[in-house]
């Protein structure tokens, strides 16, 4: 088992890495938090639950109360914060309560978002079961909700009190979703950690295959980068920003989509081609490690094929939470462990650039 520790100026948590983690949780959270925890609730789906849920709720004194929240983005909504809200009182649940999220990121967003404005806020600890909630969203402190408009539009910074990835939860994901998941890896190889990158590129057989070392060793690797990021810069206002490297188009393809063509991971994959060919456009990068770059991120693939309007997923782009006072940010590349942030991408630029991706996504 790996342990990182994430460190921020308003919270400080473990990470634990590892296989068989699910047993060992109940006593965790004893040692952490004593005794004297009230109640447990658990916010999951009815797959997860099935699958895993006898496994964690074997060492709890108390049978936690369950919650359960459908998958799939369209039930990431306000609607369902409140449903889940109210369930939560029918339960009893006050502020001494404990809530573990326990999923994807969808589960991992909603549930600390939940947590964040249940009663002004009570503790609630991440147990991501797939990839891409391993090596990403379940670490940061980042929740939310999504509006008819756009993504994670609603939200608020709540740190877990702890996260436990367990790699033996993945044996059970799809093999699309384990790709999917990957994309967020590369990423933070292509943002900051040219040491991962190099590993994604020399064992991608390997790590597709869904070897456990070798996911272990991927997983705690994105989570060490992103925590070193968050550490520096907890509430996104500068270096943070490179966390989204992939996501301004890939988010619109998303919303354009209607949430049901592609899975997140697989949208950030087309966002990250979309914002390497930019890269390439402005001479940020030199064509040999961008031609690298894009081989890595294609080896993750397939990447599925979408269709869109430029004038939709112009739009979409437009309602990115990194834009403030009409400056649209982006973030591009250098090279391998090199990222930038710029501030001054047009609209030509941008259009073109999905036009690009879209003739690439019909291929």
């Amino acid at each position: 088992m790996r342990t990182i520790a994430v460190q921020t100026a308003s919270a400080s948590y473990p990470v634990f890495v590892g296989s068989g983690l699910l047993k060992t949780v109940p006593e965790k959270l004893r040692k952490q938090f004593g005794k004297e925890r009230q109640r447990v609730f658990v916010l999951t789906s009815p797959e997860i639950w099935s699958l895993w849920g006898e496994t964690l709720a074997a060492g709890f004194d108390e049978k936690p109360s369950v919650l359960f929240l459908p998958p799939g983005e369209t039930y990431k909504r306000m609607a369902q914060i409140e449903r889940l809200a109210t369930e939560m009182v029918d339960a009893g649940a006050d502020r001494s309560s404990l809530l573990i999220a326990f999923g994807g990121g969808i589960i991992g967003d909603m549930g600390g978002f939940l947590a964040a404005i249940y009663m002004r806020g009570i503790p609630y600890v991440q147990i991501p079961t797939t990839l891409l909630a391993q090596v990403d969203s379940s670490v940061g402190g980042k929740t939310g909700s999504n509006l008819a408009t756009g993504k994670n539009l609603i939200g608020s910074f709540h740190h877990p009190q702890a996260v436990f990835a367990d790699v033996s939860t993945l044996k059970t994901l799809p093999a699309r979703e384990l790709r999917a998941g990957l994309f967020e890896s590369v990423k933070a190889g292509i943002i900051r950690d040219a040491a991962l990158f190099r590993y994604l590129e020399k064992q991608s057989d390997l790590v597709l295959s869904g070897d456990e070392i070798a996911l272990q060793k991927v997983i705690a690797a994105s989570v060490a980068m992103k925590a070193e990021v968050v550490g520096i810069d907890e509430r996104e206002s500068g270096l943070r920003m490179i966390l989204n490297f992939g996501h301004t188009v890939g988010h619109a393809i998303e919303a354009a989509t209607g949430y049901k063509k592609l899975l997140h991971g697989e949208a950030v994959g087309w966002g990250m081609l979309a914002a390497l060919e930019l890269s390439r456009r402005r001479g940020v990068i030199a064509e040999k490690e961008a031609a690298r770059i894009e081989a890595v991120i294609r080896a993750y693939g397939p990447l599925p094929p979408f269709r869109a309007k430029v004038d939709a997923l112009m739009d979409a782009a437009g309602r990115d939470k990194k834009n403030k006072a009409g400056v649209r940010r982006f973030i591009l590349t250098e090279g391998v462990g090199q990222s930038i942030v710029v501030e001054d991408v047009t609209d030509a630029e941008l259009e073109s650039i999905i036009a690009w991706t879209l003739a690439e996504a019909k291929r």
